[in-house]
């Protein structure tokens, strides 16, 4: 059966938007976004329509770096260590971030590849599209090592690739550097593998057809994952210590010009972050966003969600840090939809309203081209065509 979404306004892209407009959607795909006539008179008579007269309708949003095994809670790591069975707790944080209007979702690290188990358990039913790593790759009591991806050889490193392969990965995440949230390992800015290695994880993780996502903090890693020919860097901090950056110009050229993107992972805790660091340093770490944009990195939307604080159902709080560095709201758009797809590799699948892409619809009250805010105020989504 046909569904009609008839909508004030509709956002085929950010920067082309129609008033008065709809869109058709047909088995899954979209068969026409445009003005309202034109589309209206592709639907079948008996189509489901849904009407709102002073809504925006756009492309479902992407979060491209989520973590469904935490809880975002203050003790997410205790609750995840405590917790036996994780599916229940993943599924129902899958369905929060659909309900807010986010279509695509990318898992980056996991225990027993929980992110497979909870994709399968939602086959045929609305959910996002789900891409998952299974555990990263680190080192031995490295970040995130409670995921289960210590690696300590080459030919560990193999392995564990191969294992997340078979198992349904559609990425090979791997701890470029050390992370905050591991006691004991590396420091953010530090390194855990060098050029060398992360050289075998990509070429090894092309063998199966898969690219890599480098959590990389420090300058150094980020600069060894780039010469390594990753896909996408997150974080992409560019920290030389724990109050200190160094924005790598020939880096940055280098991920525009091979296409590799970054991620900012910033969930909305960006505000207590500034209040806590103050503006000058919060600019100093945040300002690195607008200067990759300068660069012609493509930026993707993603918030580490799961972690303290980085809750799952609030895509417009992260959002809004690209308004507050002075980014226009129509890119801020386009890298919540469009260039995530890209990015993902996605650009044919979902991104746009357009005909012959997935049914990956958002409908919001009010313009999220005049207002962010906008985006909090979900009246339909539709993922792959299943109304959430």
């Amino acid at each position: 059966m046909d569904t009609l979404i008839t909508a004030g306004r509709v956002l085929p892209r950010p920067a082309t938007p129609i008033d008065d407009g709809a869109v058709l959607v047909r088995d899954g795909v979209i068969v026409a976004a445009g003005p309202r006539a034109d589309v209206v008179a592709q639907a079948a008579p008996d189509a489901s329509r849904h009407d709102f007269p002073t809504g925006t309708a756009l492309a479902g949003l992407f979060n491209v770096h989520v973590h469904l095994a935490f809880d975002a809670s203050r003790e997410m790591l205790a609750r995840f260590s405590e917790t036996e069975d994780l599916l229940g707790g993943a599924r129902s944080r899958l369905t929060a971030m659909l309900r807010s209007g986010v279509t695509t979702v990318r898992d980056l690290g996991d225990r027993g590849h929980l992110g497979a188990a909870v994709r399968r358990s939602f086959e045929g039913a609305a959910a996002p599209r789900l891409l998952v790593s299974g555990p990263p790759l680190t080192v031995p009591g490295g970040h995130c090592h409670f995921f289960g991806g210590e690696t300590a050889s080459d030919d560990e490193i193999r392995a564990l690739i191969d294992a997340n392969a078979a198992a349904g990965a559609d990425v090979i995440k791997v701890m470029a550097s050390g992370g905050q949230i591991t006691e004991g390992g590396a420091d953010m800015w530090e390194s855990q593998f060098d050029a060398r290695q992360l050289s075998l994880v990509v070429t090894h993780a092309a063998s199966h057809g898969l690219p890599v996502a480098a959590h990389a903090h420090g300058a150094d890693a980020i600069e060894a994952a780039v010469e390594a020919g990753v896909s996408t860097v997150e974080h992409c901090s560019f920290m030389t210590g724990p109050r200190s950056f160094d924005r790598r110009s020939h880096v940055a050229k280098r991920m525009a010009a091979e296409g590799i993107s970054a991620c900012s992972t910033s969930s909305r805790n960006w505000r207590a972050i500034v209040e806590r660091l103050g503006e000058e340093l919060g600019l100093a770490m945040y300002g690195r966003l607008p200067w990759l944009e300068e660069q012609g990195v493509r930026l993707l939307a993603g918030t580490d969600a799961g972690l303290a604080g980085s809750v799952f159902d609030d895509p417009a709080g992260a959002l809004e840090l690209y308004e507050w560095l002075g980014f226009p709201r129509r890119r801020i758009l386009e890298i919540a939809t469009e260039d995530s797809a890209a990015g993902l590799g996605l650009g044919g699948v979902t991104g746009r309203l357009e005909a012959g892409l997935a049914a990956d619809v958002l409908v919001v009250e009010g313009d999220p081209l005049a207002s962010l805010a906008a985006l909090r105020n979900p009246l339909l989504v539709l993922a792959q065509g299943h109304v959430a």
